[in-house]
């Protein structure tokens, strides 16, 4: 076999180098967040199936009962198991961190871009809105609303997505001003391709990396918020349980006699928002090229 034709097929095999490969392999501690993170999303997307009772079967002669076979997480202070809202919980975590998560993504993308790549007059009047959106407390502001507007998930996902996603087009904004001033995007621009084009061709792709992150990171926050509004009674509306719901009501009213009643739910929040930013944290190293190091 002669040199040039072994040097290309050697230069065929695959090296192991794949992103989930580089997952396990350097950040393993974001690959076990993300395997968490997975766990959980399953869980609450199969709550019904694979919850063992009903999360409002109430069962007085089995009241606060500590953990035992028949009920893994005990029960709560009306005989209801802990495992099963813990599980339902998790489905109203998911939906509600994923949702007010994408769409707080898809407004720091579409605000970062157009104010980082037009720049100019544009940039200068974008910033200052979002200057003085950020001066708000966002707590504050997701209070008021929910007050005023009644508590409910659609709420809870469209405030926190537009508190979120306003503060966050600032990450968005500096990756593009970096990447507008490369050779390619100079490039599409002198042969006439149109404004639109170069942001979804060039413009997009390169920034994608620091948006993918942004919604990792996101997913926690919006799961820690929609938490604190639940434990101040602003979340979703019972009997839907949440785990924020779960810490604020019986959970505090019967910590000294249960304390798996609060245990249960604030572990699940712990380990699901220290997923999500270890798993964050993973993907921001290995997706930024500028990270990965020379080979």
């Amino acid at each position: 076999m002669s040199a040039p034709i072994s040097v290309a097929l050697a230069a065929s095999k695959p090296r192991g180098n794949g992103f989930f490969t580089r997952l396990f392999r350097d950040k393993p501690l974001g690959a076990a967040g993300g395997v968490m993170l997975l766990f959980f999303v399953v869980c609450g997307l199969l709550a019904d199936v694979i919850s063992p009772y009903d999360f409002n079967e109430i069962a007085p002669l089995d009241r606060l009962q500590a953990p035992n076979a028949a009920h893994w997480f005990g029960t709560d202070n009306l005989g209801r198991d802990v495992l099963s809202r813990c599980l339902y919980g998790a489905q109203l975590s998911v939906i509600i961190g994923c949702t007010a998560a994408a769409l707080a993504t898809f407004i720091s993308a579409a605000v970062g871009i157009v104010s980082g790549y037009f720049g100019g007059k544009v940039d200068l009047l974008v910033q200052r809105v979002v200057d003085a959106w950020m001066s708000f407390p966002d707590l504050i502001v997701l209070i008021v609303v929910v007050s005023v507007l009644g508590p409910g998930m659609p709420q809870i996902i469209g405030t926190l997505g537009l508190l979120l996603g306003i503060g966050g087009s600032r990450i968005v904004r500096s990756a593009v001003v970096s990447v507008r001033e490369h050779m390619y995007v100079h490039a599409a621009q002198s042969i006439g391709a149109s404004s639109l084009r170069i942001l979804w061709k060039h413009v997009l792709p390169n920034v994608l990396p620091p948006i993918i992150v942004l919604f990792t990171t996101r997913v926690g926050s919006v799961i820690l918020a929609e938490s604190g509004l639940s434990f101040l009674g602003l979340g979703v509306p019972p009997p839907a349980p949440t785990w924020g719901s779960m810490l604020s009501g019986s959970g505090r009213t019967y910590m000294f006699q249960g304390p798996w009643l609060a245990l249960a739910p604030g572990l699940c929040l712990t380990v699901v928002v220290y997923a999500t930013n270890v798993f964050g944290d993973a993907l921001r190293d290995l997706l930024d090229p500028r990270m990965r190091g020379s080979r």
